[in-house]
């Protein structure tokens, strides 16, 4: 199955032989301690770190092999932190994520401006289109960059914590927004610090220490075993409609 997968990763860094596929159509959530190697996987499986060993596939040919235009139509990346275009207004950044489909001098069209139009209203950040980048708070700031990742209309959608700086209600709302996209048809593969968030993905991976140390189903996969491990015998796992609840005892 067309997909993007990590095949034996090694370096740069924390990587210690990793597998990872991500499927068409789902949502596969990254979770694991601070320092585990989430970031660094991530970063190598969208490309911009290239492993001393082993591949990433992208549709079954080498991610290496792909221009960056072409690219860019196939995978989108949302990392974490700046650098951001301060000075320009919402609505131009969000555009800048339709440059893969014009090339240096393309020109926008129809197609280009439903897509803005669509991500904006997707990610609740319609009504910032006038508003200077520079001028939103963190959790805006988070709404209108995952707008722009969104309008290049990828098949893969890569995020580095999407649910930083942004208050409950926002978080709740871009977690179903992942879930929906996988629904969609778009691969969608996230790093996050919250297991409850994880829960709600169609499949979770925890790493630690640079490897994968489980993968799976949510239900399979956050048992109190493996997440005291990680994160200290205080944690409990309680199962709420089928989906693991996951609380610090005491």
């Amino acid at each position: 199955m067309a997909g993007l997968e990590a095949r034996g990763l090694w370096g740069p860094h924390a990587l210690k032989g990793v597998d990872l596929a991500l499927r068409p159509g789902e949502w596969l959530a990254l979770l694991g301690p601070n320092g585990a190697g989430k970031t660094t996987l991530l970063r190598a499986m969208a490309g911009l770190l290239r492993p001393q060993r082993g591949e990433v596939l992208l549709e079954g040919k080498p991610l290496r092999a792909y221009g960056s235009y072409e690219r860019g139509r196939l995978l989108a990346y949302l990392p974490q932190g700046g650098p951001y275009p301060e000075g320009l207004l919402v609505e131009e950044v969000v555009r800048l994520g339709r440059l893969p489909h014009l090339g240096l001098w393309g020109r926008e069209g129809k197609e280009d401006e439903e897509a803005v139009a669509w991500a904006l209203e997707a990610t609740g950040a319609a009504h910032l289109r006038g508003r200077l980048l520079g001028t939103l708070s963190g959790g805006e700031r988070q709404r209108v960059l995952l707008a722009r990742a969104l309008a290049a209309k990828p098949r893969y959608l890569l995020l580095d914590e999407p649910t930083t700086f942004l208050d409950l209600e926002h978080q709740a709302g871009v977690v179903a927004l992942l879930r929906r996209l996988a629904e969609m048809g778009l691969g969608v593969l996230s790093v996050l610090h919250d297991p409850n968030q994880a829960a709600l993905a169609h499949r979770v991976a925890v790493v630690h220490g640079g490897r994968v140390v489980a993968q799976g189903r949510p239900e399979a996969v956050l048992t109190e075993p493996l997440l005291q491990g990680l994160y200290g015998p205080g944690v409990r796992v309680a199962h709420l409609g089928g989906r693991p609840h996951v609380y610090l005892d005491g």
